[in-house]
């Protein structure tokens, strides 16, 4: 497959935007409550199709019904932009349903991430720009949108692009409990962290590491590798939290591949190391260790990349939805992300 970027059209104050679950279903008061934010911070009016309607049970053994929604959604001539419920952990198994001629001849604004990253992954290969955010968490937690959020999330939902991503003045690595509905502990950002000294722009590519570790093994889903040549490598790890030497060994096979040489730059977003589910503690140096895995690999099969760390998106909390396919400018001199 190869890319010719087409970014569809920016939604307008009023705007239908279809709720789809490609992966897994939300809560009704979850989904209300996005819905609410959607209609009454953005002014967008929130259509809710079958999937985002059923149980689990019933997503997990219908792929195809779920490829399907995606495609009405699409399809669907009064429906502007199209938003997944939230992610999870099987979206892989629906791609082979998914028929690119009607994607490619509707192209829509598509907001999802983490599992959605296998759905943005496809949609890259057909050149549909699409951005990182999904109702759930993004749009159902705390007791306010946090300003940051918002701030981008109108520039995902309206204008041509992101511009400047800035940091955030501060994060947090907690998981707001909706029982309580306790706002939660924010930190001071200590920065990002750079490598190298090059001004690069390119087309983003990538997303959630896991997601990306499933089109490498799979090798169903993956571009031509030309059309790879001179894009940035956007990576997050999520709750997963995987072990920095898991991270080594990916990008070192993307290296032995000639995969991890063509691009000329690399933002990595801030990681997350809390998760009620998670089976091993992570230290408290962990983005440390990763960021010193990551550039180790880096040295060793693409030592003139410029790379970034510790950035707004993905599972990182505040996040930027932010677009793969879109284009790209690092500066290190700057430190400035751009995103056109």
């Amino acid at each position: 497959m190869t890319n010719v970027p087409t970014a569809p059209p920016p939604l307008e104050p009023g705007s239908r935007v279809a709720i789809v679950a490609p992966s897994r279903p939300i809560d009704d008061s979850l989904l209300e409550r996005a819905c609410e934010r959607l209609d009454e911070t953005f002014g967008l009016d929130p259509v809710v199709f079958e999937t985002a309607r059923k149980e689990w049970e019933w997503l997990r053994d219908n792929p195809r019904a779920r490829a399907e929604d995606i495609m009405d959604a699409f399809e669907d001539p009064d429906v502007d932009g199209v938003i997944a419920t939230t992610g999870g952990d099987d979206q892989l198994r629906i791609l082979k349903y998914l028929d690119p001629e009607r994607l490619s001849a509707n192209p829509t604004r598509f907001y999802g991430f983490s599992d959605n990253d296998n759905l943005r992954l496809y949609l890259w290969n057909l050149g549909i720009v699409s951005y990182g955010t999904t109702l759930h968490p993004t749009l159902t937690v705390d007791p306010e949108i946090h300003p940051y959020v918002e701030r981008y999330l109108r520039r995902a939902f309206f204008d041509d692009s992101l511009g400047v991503v800035e940091p955030t003045p501060k994060w947090t690595d907690e998981w707001f409990d909706f029982d309580t509905e306790e706002p939660r502990e924010w930190r001071d950002n200590p920065g990002r962290t750079w490598h190298g000294d090059e001004r690069v722009s390119g087309t983003l590519w990538g997303g959630c590491f896991s997601i990306v570790k499933w089109h490498l093994q799979t090798d169903q889903y993956l571009p031509d590798m030309d059309a790879l040549n001179g894009a940035i490598l956007a990576l997050e790890t999520s709750e997963d939290v995987p072990l920095p030497r898991e991270v080594t060994y990916t990008l070192r096979a993307m290296g032995e591949r000639g995969l991890l040489e063509r691009f000329d730059g690399l933002v990595m977003g801030r990681p997350r190391t809390y998760s009620p589910e998670l089976e091993w503690e992570p230290p408290e140096d962990y983005g440390e260790q990763l960021r010193g895995a990551v550039l180790s690999v880096l040295e060793e099969y693409n030592p003139d990349a410029t790379a970034v760390f510790d950035v707004e998106f993905g599972h990182a909390d505040p996040n930027v939805p932010l677009p793969l396919g879109a284009e790209a400018t690092l500066d290190p001199t700057a430190e400035e992300i751009r995103v056109e």
